[in-house]
């Protein structure tokens, strides 16, 4: 298991891939927080808060991680190595877990230079320091664990079809529903009995639980459910294949 994760990792680095993953990540969120004039713009606003950064990351993310995570099993099926990988003696789970795990490690690589933004909105506060770091640290642990639910979903799609680019698709398509399209269902009149019920089962709604620093058992147990049911889904279609 540990010998596949370094292998992904490396695979992800030898290529342009985790490096554009990395910069394009970065380079966008800076723009609206720096750069780009208006409302998101930090020294616009008039006041020390990296909101802008967890509303902008979920939506690159919707397309960073699936760019991540499209290769993990599609490059496999495509090169004829699923069958050699799926039949060593390493259990389905490890593999899965390995891939994952090797994904959600490139994510957390782009999400480390970002600590730089807090460290400015830290300096830059009136008195310094003068931040909700609370709020802060519980954004990032939403953003860390819908990052989580992005990539268990990019890895169930890579392990339904041979073409990356399907397999991208899907998983923006689902991930997006994930994350959005629920509050829009919950919006329909005629399901307006079950809205709150509804919204719930979308990311959204947990993601910003977390967000105003909040730290509830209850969106925590969500993410992980939903972590492994795509990988669970994924084990499933491996074994299949098998």
């Amino acid at each position: 298991m540990i010998a596949l994760f370094k292998k992904e990792v490396g695979s992800f680095f030898s290529t342009l891939t985790g490096y554009l993953v990395i910069i394009v990540f970065l380079v966008t969120n800076s723009l609206f927080i720096w750069v780009f004039p208006g409302a998101m713009n930090v020294l616009d606003m008039g006041y020390a808060d990296l909101e802008t950064l967890f509303i902008i990351a979920p939506w690159v993310f919707l397309f960073l991680v699936p760019a991540i995570t499209m290769r993990t099993f599609s490059d496999e099926h495509r090169s004829g190595t699923i069958e050699l990988l799926i039949t060593r003696p390493v259990s389905e789970i490890k593999i899965i877990l390995a891939k994952y795990m090797a994904s959600i490690f490139l994510v957390m690589v782009s999400l480390l230079p970002t600590l730089i933004y807090f460290l400015s909105i830290y300096i830059l506060g009136n008195p310094v320091g003068n931040v909700d770091v609370g709020r802060f640290w519980g954004s990032y642990i939403g953003l860390f664990f819908l990052a989580g639910v992005y990539t268990a979903v990019g890895i169930f799609c890579s392990s339904l079809t041979g073409n990356q680019i399907i397999s991208f698709i899907i998983a923006v398509v689902l991930s997006f529903i994930l994350y959005i399209g629920f509050d829009s269902i919950s919006s329909i009149p005629i399901l307006k009995f079950a809205d709150h019920f509804i919204v719930r089962i979308g990311i959204n709604e947990h993601y910003k639980a977390l967000s105003r620093g909040v730290i509830d058992s209850r969106d925590m147990v969500y993410y992980i459910g939903i972590i492994f049911i795509f990988l669970f889904f994924t084990k499933f279609f491996l074994q299949n294949r098998k």
